[in-house]
């Protein structure tokens, strides 16, 4: 019994002993710059949260906050630079809801979604706007259904590449709508957005911090919001589901990520920093404004939403027959 305590004593030393170092580098962490990788364009959401937020961190911990837009391939290449990073705390992920369409659009990925990744925080979900080039003679969701069946495949949307969040979102409208509408796919959300104010494209899918200037300067009309209630910014504008295709709800969440062996105190400590931040007034305020909802939530039930998005998203993508060419 003595030597069976002694053992004993022994294993909880050892394991102390590995739990310590981990303990005392979250105490310490972070003592360099961190490099926060966003897979998409300058100018979109993404961008815009990493700014915002990356400044208080910033602020915070006295470590500067270097944002790295990797854009590419759907976000595939600014993540698969996170996937093989070194797993200390020093390299962030964000990413939107592309990121669980992609498998199922991108059959050899360099990565694996749910293995090379530790999720840290969802930040937000937003609707998108739907909207069209004011040269399209409608005003509604309706008009917009109805236009579309007496011209099918003749009106083009927009969207930030094939398998994009944009591009499901268009997909599944026509699809619940019962129309044809013609895809052209962009190098990002945001040449998109120039194509429809240039009048490429007359219909398009795109975040309300993409597009709101020139909604209020009248270079693009808005018909709906996506998601399943309207946004306090646009009280006025219909949901898709209320305006004419019951049902129909699509949208965007973003959410932060680190490579998968970073310690899981780290892991903490940065959801903690990271939901105190998003959870300020200021920056509450700056999320909503762009009709959008605070999230802020834990590890593990960003890694439930990623686990769900992945299942639901390869039904739909095969449902539609989405792929890359």
């Amino acid at each position: 019994m003595s030597c069976m305590k002694n053992r004993l004593g022994l294993v909880t030393l050892a394991l102390a002993g590995l739990a310590a170092p981990a303990a005392l580098y979250a105490q310490e962490y972070p003592v360099k710059p961190i490099r926060w990788i966003i897979p998409y364009p300058t100018g979109g959401t993404s961008d815009f949260l990493a700014r915002i937020i990356g400044q208080k961190l910033t602020e915070a911990w006295k470590q500067p906050i270097l944002v790295d837009n990797r854009s590419g391939a759907n976000g595939n290449i600014g993540a698969d630079a996170a996937a093989k990073a070194a797993g200390d705390g020093y390299t962030l992920l964000l990413v939107a809801s592309t990121f669980t369409m992609n498998p199922a659009v991108y059959p050899n990925l360099p990565f694996d979604t749910e293995k090379d990744f530790a999720p840290v925080t969802t930040i937000l979900w937003q609707p998108y706007l739907l909207s069209v080039h004011p040269s399209l003679p409608v005003k509604s969701v309706k008009e917009l259904v109805g236009l579309a069946r007496t011209r099918p495949g003749a009106i083009d949307y927009g969207s930030g590449g094939v398998g994009n969040a944009t591009h499901i979102a268009g997909e599944r409208f026509a699809s619940m709508a019962g129309v044809k509408l013609n895809h052209v796919p962009y190098r990002g959300v945001g040449p998109s957005i120039t194509a429809l104010l240039q009048g490429e494209v007359q219909v398009l899918y795109a975040s309300s911090v993409a597009v709101q200037p020139y909604v209020k300067s009248g270079r693009m009309r808005v018909l709906a919001v996506t998601g399943d209630k309207r946004i306090a910014q646009m009280p006025d504008v219909p949901t898709v589901s209320e305006a004419g295709v019951p049902g129909y709800i699509e949208g965007n969440w973003q959410a932060v990520l680190v490579p998968v062996k970073t310690p899981r105190t780290v892991v903490n400590r940065l959801n903690q920093e990271l939901v105190r931040i998003i959870r300020t007034p200021e920056i509450t305020a700056q999320i909503r404004q762009v009709g959008a909802e605070v999230i802020a939530n834990s590890p593990d039930e960003t890694g439930a939403l990623i686990r769900t998005d992945l299942k639901k998203y390869s039904d739909v993508i095969k449902k539609l027959d989405i792929k890359v060419e």
